[in-house]
């Protein structure tokens, strides 16, 4: 078997589609929540530099984005309850497009959230009685990671090729 025949065996291999799911899952949202909390703890830091008593007002708005990862780990899981039962190429295609919606939605949702704390972390630091409506700002942009986070839900639990 030559390596070019043993990657195309790969590449029709719904197990291996399964996997590539799962990854994309996880990873891609994960990006998201780590470029997203990175910057906002950037801002956070700034505000500590200057009153490091705001600590606690600021530090939920830095673990807001942080969940659209985790819910694609979630989402990551249930495809590897999955995987044994895979046995077609359509099975593997079928996951990979059930996580798509949070491989993508969480990702953007991150960075965007990432934007809204960062502001929400600037305005803390001005008035620091606004720290409440900052996360609410903040946690607006979560409810489009929810709802893909739903959608993969629901359709990796739908999956039609399931026994």
């Amino acid at each position: 078997m030559t390596i070019f025949e043993f990657i195309e065996k790969l590449l029709l291999d719904g197990k291996v589609l399964a996997v590539l799911a799962a990854a994309l899952a996880t990873v891609v949202p994960g990006f998201g929540s780590a470029k997203a909390v990175g910057s906002v703890g950037e801002a956070l830091d700034g505000l500590m530099s200057e009153d490091p008593d705001k600590f606690g007002k600021g530090f939920l708005l830095q673990a807001l984005p942080a969940t659209q990862g985790i819910y694609g780990l979630i989402i990551a899981f249930m495809v590897f309850t999955q995987i044994g039962n895979v046995s077609s190429v359509y099975e593997g295609m079928y996951l990979v497009g059930a996580c798509l919606p949070i491989a993508l939605c969480g990702y953007f949702s991150a960075i965007k959230q990432g934007r809204v704390a960062a502001a929400g972390i600037a305005t803390v630091s001005k008035q620091p009685s606004a720290s409440g409506k900052a996360v609410i700002a903040a946690a607006m942009v979560e409810l489009y990671a929810l709802l893909s986070l739903l959608i993969s839900f629901l359709l990796v639990n739908a999956n039609p090729f399931a026994a």
